[in-house]
């Protein structure tokens, strides 16, 4: 669920972005009377409703074939949205820096999906040898999934420390975000 929540939201941003870009109707969004944090707000709240729908969606098809109950829906909902918000911010990220479509795919295809499947999501991280299992603790996808995950079954760290990474990571790319989008970092030109 939580892989294609944030590949879902990165994707949602950074592709919204570059589409603009390169049909060149970008200069419509940028002549509306928004300010920077309007305008990033825009992408990375439309990046969270599709995360959170697509995330639902697929929740609801798991439960046909395994049901999984909820233990605690406030830690689901929680690293939910803050995943979402931080990919929807990498997206936007991505797609100011991205020229082509192929840029952005190289962005998805060599960040987005090995953090992701490096991070714990189809097996727990204590099943990894030494060096990977501390490489895996400076992986921030790692946190996003065993937050989620905690709301589910059992997390492999604290959930406390999950949120903190999660938060401090969503912090870190909104502020780049803001800052490329009001410099007008490749958007004006």
């Amino acid at each position: 669920v939580m892989m294609s929540m944030i590949q879902n939201a990165f994707a949602n941003s950074s592709s919204s972005l570059i589409q603009s870009k390169v049909a060149g109707n970008i200069i419509f969004v940028l002549l509306a009377p928004l300010t920077a944090f309007e305008f990033l707000l825009a992408f990375v709240l439309a990046a969270l409703v599709r995360a959170l729908l697509v995330g639902l969606g697929v929740y609801l098809a798991a439960q046909l074939f395994v049901p999984v109950p909820i233990h605690n829906a406030g830690y689901v909902v929680l690293f939910a949205a803050l995943a979402s918000l931080a990919l929807g911010a990498l997206g936007v990220i991505a797609g100011i820096w991205a020229d082509k479509f192929d840029q952005l795919a190289g962005f998805q295809n060599f960040i987005i999906l090995p953090l992701s499947f490096l991070s714990g999501v189809f097996y727990s991280i204590h099943s990894l040898p030494d060096f990977w299992l501390t490489l895996s603790h400076f992986n921030p996808f790692f946190y996003m999934i065993d937050g989620f995950r905690y709301g589910f079954l059992a997390a492999d760290v604290s959930p406390v420390l999950s949120l903190a990474v999660v938060a401090l990571f969503l912090a870190v790319l909104t502020a780049l975000a803001l800052w490329l989008v009001a410099r007008g970092y490749k958007i004006r030109n």
